[in-house]
């Protein structure tokens, strides 16, 4: 069951792709998960020009990658978001912002996580992982006051949006994996289990893993992982170094840049922070996880040069398979 280790190109997406292919390459992983952005992936093109998607098919197979997976995060992120202001402008392309009008911007967002699902299917890839946004996250510090109706409006916004999307899915035969990240409609165990009854558990809508935005939460990943295992779809490592206890460092990270050591928490290279990464890959045995394992590399206090074939190689030594049998079937007797 030796699962293939990819690279997420959204810290890289200042590259071209065949200098990230090049560089994944030499570095051992197997292959990419494709950001949607940069020049590394645009959707509308491989859902209509067979030349493009045969292009990013050769130069993977120059390299001798794969792809299994493509994201579109920064889409996802304004399908459901209100506030939709200047962040968003900084992270959408024109054809998504527009004139800037906050529900224009929403459909049109909308469209092309639709369109993405398309381009995931031409590529002969399953899953798509992305962000879904959400327009109650604002309330998420509880003053002024956020009623119960308040709440389930904010779900049934997100069912409403999301769903005419994952009809597509439905369609196209791809998943979308939602990942679970603070500012999103599910970021927790419990708003994970609202968003999936929100949309009456449909199959096209399951989960990326990521522990990082766990484990600054305090929510324990290992057993995330077992309550959500029939959703888990994909899998990233990204890891996070806690630094809070000395009174002033707040878990909410004070308006502060990363890698400031006022901060609570920081994003950090995998097998660098608190993650228990030993206890996660045994788990994502026991559930039977059989896709890609993806390396998000994030850490604004080291060279990702350095930090991208580490994180492989740390990975690579924990993604063990589970045996074939029980250690103690040699004890028996029989035969």
């Amino acid at each position: 069951m030796t699962r293939p280790i990819t690279l997420f190109t959204g810290q890289w997406a200042d590259l071209p792709f065949e200098e990230m292919c090049r560089l994944a390459s030499e570095w051992g992983y197997d292959g990419l998960e494709i950001a949607c952005w940069g020049d590394h992936l645009d959707v509308w093109q491989a859902a209509e020009d067979d030349g493009y998607v045969r292009a990013k098919l050769d130069t993977l197979e120059k390299y001798n990658l794969k792809v299994w997976t493509i994201s579109n995060h920064l889409k996802g992120q304004a399908v459901c978001d209100d506030p939709i202001d200047e962040r968003h402008r900084g992270i959408l392309p024109d054809r998504i912002w527009g004139d800037g009008d906050p529900e224009g911007v929403r459909q049109r967002a909308a469209e092309e996580m639709k369109v993405t699902a398309v381009a995931a299917r031409r590529l002969g890839v399953n899953t798509v992982v992305g962000f879904t946004g959400s327009s109650i996250w604002k309330y998420v510090a509880m003053f002024p006051p956020a009623s119960a109706e308040m709440i389930e409006a904010g779900y049934r916004d997100f069912a409403d949006r999301w769903n005419p999307i994952l009809d597509v899915y439905e369609r196209e035969g791809v998943r979308f994996a939602h990942e679970v990240h603070p500012s999103e409609i599910a970021y927790d165990y419990w708003t994970t289990v609202q968003a999936l009854e929100a949309i009456g558990h449909r199959p096209e809508f399951g989960l990326n893993w990521d522990p990082s935005h766990m484990v600054w939460q305090d929510l324990d990943p290992v057993m995330f992982l077992w309550d959500f295992r029939d959703r888990i779809y994909h899998v990233d490592c990204k890891d996070t170094k806690k630094a809070i206890g000395n009174g002033r460092n707040g878990r909410l990270g004070s308006h502060l840049p990363w890698a400031d050591p006022r901060r609570g928490w920081d994003f950090v290279s995998t097998g660098h922070g608190d993650v228990p990464w030993e206890q996660c890959f045994r788990m994502l045995n026991t559930i039977e996880y059989e896709g890609p394992i993806s390396v998000e590399w994030e850490d604004a206090g080291m060279d990702r040069l350095r930090g991208a074939p580490e994180a492989l190689e740390y990975v690579r030594n924990l993604a063990f398979d589970a045996p074939e049998a029980a250690f103690d079937a040699a004890f028996s007797t029989d035969g």
